[in-house]
């Protein structure tokens, strides 16, 4: 048998295989659109996304109305006098004391009450992050994280900062809080992307 012979039976074969399976493709695309199932398909995903972007947005206004809140109520207690393990405008706020107040009030977070175990149970951020309702930390006592506040924007932040002293807004970039910061943290719950991802995940594939 000449090679030429051999090569159009070969060719001939594997036409005879491959156009089964191509003719089963083509029948099933045809029954999928035949019973309006593709479109169905394409509908529910269509409505999916539309759903998905909504709540995304919602999540996202909530969080930011929620931060806003914080930060106004950090505000109203502007001029309250320090006190050392002050947890109330009645009685007075320390550091710690201040922010677990504000948080506990805005949020229905109860951060814990040392500012440095505050610092070990929030997340860690870049400063180049931080944004209105974050906690920014100094050392001010030749010890990391012993002193906390709440960052307002604009490179300012709201705290307690000592006996004598009260409530006060004051400015990251001042040598004295340029040289003694010592990171940004973010209460879990309190950012947007974080809040948006975990409601997210939570979502079935498809909603009635």
């Amino acid at each position: 048998m000449s090679r030429w012979l051999i090569a159009l039976l070969f060719v001939g074969v594997t036409s005879a295989h491959a156009a089964p399976s191509e003719q089963r493709d083509d029948d099933m695309t045809q029954l999928l659109v035949n019973r309006g199932l593709i479109t169905q398909l394409r509908e529910a995903r269509h409505t999916v996304a539309e759903k998905t972007t909504d709540f995304v947005r919602e999540a996202r206004q909530n969080v930011a109305e929620k931060t806003s809140d914080l930060v106004v109520t950090a505000m109203g207690f502007l001029g309250v006098p320090y006190r050392l393990g002050g947890t109330s405008a009645e009685t007075g706020f320390d550091c710690s004391g201040f922010v677990r107040a504000i948080y506990s009030q805005t949020m229905g977070k109860m951060l814990p009450r040392v500012s440095a175990e505050q610092a070990h149970a929030t997340q860690q951020i870049d400063r180049s992050d931080l944004k209105p309702g974050d906690l920014v930390f100094f050392n001010t006592m030749r010890r990391t994280f012993s002193h906390v506040g709440i960052y307002v924007g604009d490179g300012k932040f709201i705290h307690a900062p000592r006996t004598g002293a009260s409530v006060r807004v004051e400015s990251m970039q001042t040598s004295y809080w340029a040289r003694r910061f010592d990171g940004a943290r973010r209460v879990e719950g309190a950012d947007a992307s974080a809040t948006t991802a975990a409601a997210y995940s939570a979502m079935s594939p498809i909603q009635p």
